[in-house]
């Protein structure tokens, strides 16, 4: 028998907000949390701003003593966990051995705690090898991310990590949708999680020559996507996460449901490590097959959430791949780029825009396309520029793209 996926817990820690409907009110304000970095001095950095959680106190989620053997993804993504947990309802302390072993952890990250390594190397080549990590390697290793968060609430169910880029946590929903489709758990605590602002990561993406450069003393106005003027995308970092359960389940014990995971799809281009194919076959092959795993139309899609980087090809090609998948709909059809407020938080990227639009369906909200000023002719759909809009709508799809030619994507119902 396959069951109904229903979403009954969000949790967010975004830069423009901490806390889920902090996040909410700032993304359908418009409101940006792109700022100059002040995890460590950018200054003569080519590449000085970042969408950066600040103001967050990561000892209230992980002890003083531990934190620095952990990344700063566990403090994010134990912190998001958390809220998603408590909005579901669940009591961990509360739950029998038993019940906690219904309950699976999974995680999409594409860096995990690369920026903590970094850290050891930096450490160690410096002449302070005996300050680094006596859990260097377990910590490094990028699977313990989903352990760390099993551990702080006891869930003894499959703990593990989906790193496919920046496509790993809509692949993480959406294998967790599947767990709860077929009845392999009730439930499962799923979301993503990066935190790759650091000096060397930061320099990596800047010799790839895809992070803007010319926005440093107007931090907000940096991520542009849509916009013929934009120049790169704006690093990110965060943590969003949901609790997944069968509607049955959900309905038994009388949760809140935003909504249900109708569809998912994933293909591979098989192109290039970092660039898009020019056609945009794939990525519309992957909305096409999240659609038909949906049992809907593309006229049944009210709201598009983005992947929307805001790098010229990204941009260009996800837009034709919309028009391929939606035909005439395309432009019908809304959509918005959550990138334009947050930057582009890497395999956190997809739980972001689910957190978005289950909340937007929940309020009949469709969030806005910040700093669309200058239109590239080539990108030509319905952005939601500046303002956000009222939306009415059953269904909607959040998409996403990766390097290594991965294309994935959810289709999200709303349950009235």
């Amino acid at each position: 028998m396959k069951h109904r996926a229903v979403i009954t817990g969000i949790g967010a820690v975004s830069p423009n907000g901490i806390g889920r409907e902090p996040f909410w009110e700032a993304t359908k304000r418009g409101r940006s949390g792109v700022r100059r970095i002040t995890r460590f001095d950018p200054t003569g950095q080519q590449v000085q701003i970042a969408g950066e959680v600040v103001d967050f106190d990561e000892a209230a989620h992980v002890d003083i003593k531990d934190r620095p053997h952990v990344s700063r993804c566990v403090p994010l993504g134990v912190a998001a966990a958390r809220e998603a947990v408590a909005d579901a309802g669940l009591e961990p302390h509360k739950m029998t051995r038993e019940e906690l072993r219904s309950v699976g952890v999974l995680v999409g990250s594409g860096g995990g705690s690369q920026e903590f390594t970094e850290q050891q190397y930096r450490l160690f080549y410096s002449g302070k090898e005996k300050q680094c990590s006596v859990y260097t390697i377990p910590t490094s290793t990028i699977g313990t991310l989903a352990s760390e968060i099993s551990m702080r609430f006891g869930f003894r169910g499959p703990s593990h990590l989906i790193s496919t880029g920046c496509t790993s946590s809509t692949d993480a929903i959406g294998y967790a949708c599947r767990n709860v489709q077929w009845g392999q758990l009730p439930w499962m605590l799923v979301g993503g999680v990066d935190a790759p602002i650091a000096p060397l990561i930061l320099r990596g993406f800047m010799v790839m020559r895809i992070l803007t450069s010319h926005w440093n003393q107007e931090p907000e106005r940096g991520s542009r996507p849509f916009s013929r003027d934009r120049s790169g995308f704006v690093l990110g970092e965060g943590a969003w996460f949901f609790v997944i359960e069968n509607h049955e389940h959900a309905k038994a014990r009388g949760a809140r449901i935003y909504g249900e995971i109708a569809g998912y799809a994933s293909t591979c281009e098989a192109y290039h490590r970092v660039r898009l194919e020019e056609c945009g076959e794939e990525p519309a092959r992957t909305m096409e097959l999240a659609m038909a795993d949906a049992g809907v139309s593309p006229e049944a899609i009210g709201y598009i959430n983005y992947h929307g980087t805001s790098t010229e090809l990204n941009d260009r090609i996800e837009t034709r791949a919309t028009r391929l998948a939606f035909n005439g709909h395309a432009y019908r059809m809304a959509g918005s780029a959550l990138k334009s407020l947050i930057g582009h938080p890497q395999g956190a990227s997809g739980a972001a825009g689910v957190a978005a639009t289950l909340l937007g369906l929940r309020d009949g909200v469709a969030p806005p396309t910040i700093n669309l000023e200058d239109r590239d002719p080539e990108c030509d759909l319905d952005y939601i520029p500046d303002i956000a809009r009222k939306l009415d709508a059953e269904y909607a799809l959040a998409n996403c793209i990766a390097f290594g030619s991965k294309n994935s994507a959810l289709v999200l119902r709303k349950i009235g």
